[in-house]
């Protein structure tokens, strides 16, 4: 297949640790042709969706592991497979690029869908499933969040487009700096907040567990670092072999169909005591540390889902 990734740039991933450069070396190995391009180089030209792109190759070899071929013009809807799997925030730049490969309906898939990646960003998409996620209140309102604090005493404010751990506060009972927060977080956008009850369980650890096609194909523990209560790997959680509970089973039982009818082929989710906190679609990650720890090609078997899904149209 010709496979096209619209990621940040190749150059600075951490080979390691990156789920792109891991999908992007399974996809050679397949025998499929890759270009790769950035967001900005995404464009609307005449009735075509266009990037300005480079041929990749790619190699387990940090420092000079994308090789790149020369800029050219390449119409997308020639693609066969163009995967979205740039960072967030997902803002107004990251909005507008769903809208443009939205475009490319018909002509090549576009993974994960754009038009659910737009309407379901990782911490909306769980107030669909209430009975799974902790008590949670989203506004920009003082007073709703002051009553959410007063009732549940122990919280987790953070903001609503927010990624990686940025900007989550801890707020326990004894804490007065909810005004302050509020007051510092709504002088640089116009966003709501959300507001979750704290989970005491989150000292062993908020498992990412990795969906394909909707499918639970295994989880990692992210235990945070001593004095943190946020778990994110960014801000120094350890990853940890871990299996899924019965709960996490019946959680991913639940949400899978509609993750697959939605055409989110690769999902991260995360569990905090048995409660779901996030389905994490935009830019998922983990498959490295969860194919080192369980000896599974998650790579492959998300190659076999979007083959699959190519193959049947």
């Amino acid at each position: 297949m010709k496979v096209a990734f619209q990621m940040d740039p190749i150059g600075s991933v951490d080979i390691e640790a990156d789920s792109t450069f891991r999908l992007a070396e399974e996809a050679q190995a397949r025998g499929h042709d890759m270009w790769i391009y950035t967001p900005d180089h995404l464009s609307y030209r005449e009735g075509h969706i266009m990037a300005r792109a480079q041929s990749l190759t790619v190699q387990r070899v940090q420092g000079d592991h994308a090789k790149l071929g020369a800029v050219e013009d390449v119409d997308l809807g020639g693609m066969d497979v163009v995967w979205l799997r740039q960072d967030p925030p997902f803002d107004m730049g990251y909005i507008t690029t769903t809208h443009l490969l939205d475009r490319l309906k018909g002509q090549a898939l576009v993974v994960n869908d754009p038009f659910w990646v737009r309407n379901s960003p990782e911490k909306l998409l769980v107030l669909d499933f209430p009975d799974l996620t902790p008590p949670t209140a989203i506004a920009r309102d003082i007073e709703v969040l002051r009553e959410f604090k007063a009732r549940h005493g122990d919280i987790i404010l953070k903001p609503l487009y927010g990624n990686g751990g940025a900007g989550v506060f801890r707020l326990d009972p004894n804490d007065r700096n909810l005004t302050s927060l509020h007051e510092l977080f709504t002088g640089m956008s116009r966003e709501p907040l959300i507001v979750q009850k704290f989970l005491p369980d989150v000292s062993a650890g908020d498992k990412r567990i990795i969906l394909v096609d909707g499918e639970p194909v295994g989880g990692i523990n992210r235990v945070p670092a001593k004095g943190e209560t946020r778990s994110n790997m960014h801000v120094g959680g350890r990853p940890e072999k871990t299996g899924l509970t019965e709960r996490e089973r019946e959680i991913c039982a639940i949400i899978g169909p509609r993750l697959k009818e939605m055409g989110q082929v690769f999902v991260g989710i995360d569990v905090i005591g048995g409660y779901l906190t996030e389905i994490n679609v935009t830019s998922p990650t983990g498959i490295q540390e969860l194919e080192r720890f369980d000896g599974i090609n998650v790579a492959g078997r998300i190659w076999e889902a979007i083959e699959a899904r190519f193959k049947n149209g």
